[in-house]
């Protein structure tokens, strides 16, 4: 088995809205207001509606549940869903309060799934995928997508 790298995306999130703690975490929803997605295969942009809802637990790890659309540079649209897990560490901690983490500073973790009728894009339908994930400035995400070979 492989990694190839495919793609990198940003996003730009909102502030998150805190539905509270309940009895499987404390739920808190992310907007996505903005992103784009760069690769030699893949280039668009996030469309539409888009969040994450995420469970953060007792067990100081963040279960990522994200979806939303892109739409590529040449007219395909794409929806992207993905689980995850994101240690809620001292540094992402302080990242969601104005500063930022690299690749590695904590366990964030993804499993992406894409779906499109596009025929260009068909592989992204066919391939299991895996992504890293960081925290940027100013409330944003960024990850590296890689396609399992």
């Amino acid at each position: 088995m492989e990694l190839i790298e495919e793609f990198t995306y940003h996003a730009m999130l909102k502030p998150p809205v805190v539905v509270g703690a309940g009895p499987f975490g404390a739920r808190m929803f992310f907007d996505v207001t903005e992103g784009t997605f760069e690769g030699p295969r893949l280039r668009g942009r996030f469309v539409g509606a888009g969040g994450d809802w995420a469970l953060v637990g007792a067990d100081g790890f963040a279960r990522l549940d994200v979806r939303g659309q892109i739409e590529t540079d040449d007219g395909a649209f794409v929806y992207l869903s993905f689980h995850g897990l994101l240690e809620m560490n001292e540094k992402v901690v302080a990242a969601m309060n104005g500063g930022e983490t690299e690749f590695g500073d904590q366990y964030f973790r993804t499993a992406p799934r894409f779906e499109t009728g596009h025929p260009r894009y068909a592989w992204l339908n066919q391939s299991v995928f895996v992504g890293e994930g960081r925290i940027c400035a100013g409330f944003g995400v960024a990850y590296r997508v890689y396609r399992l070979a």
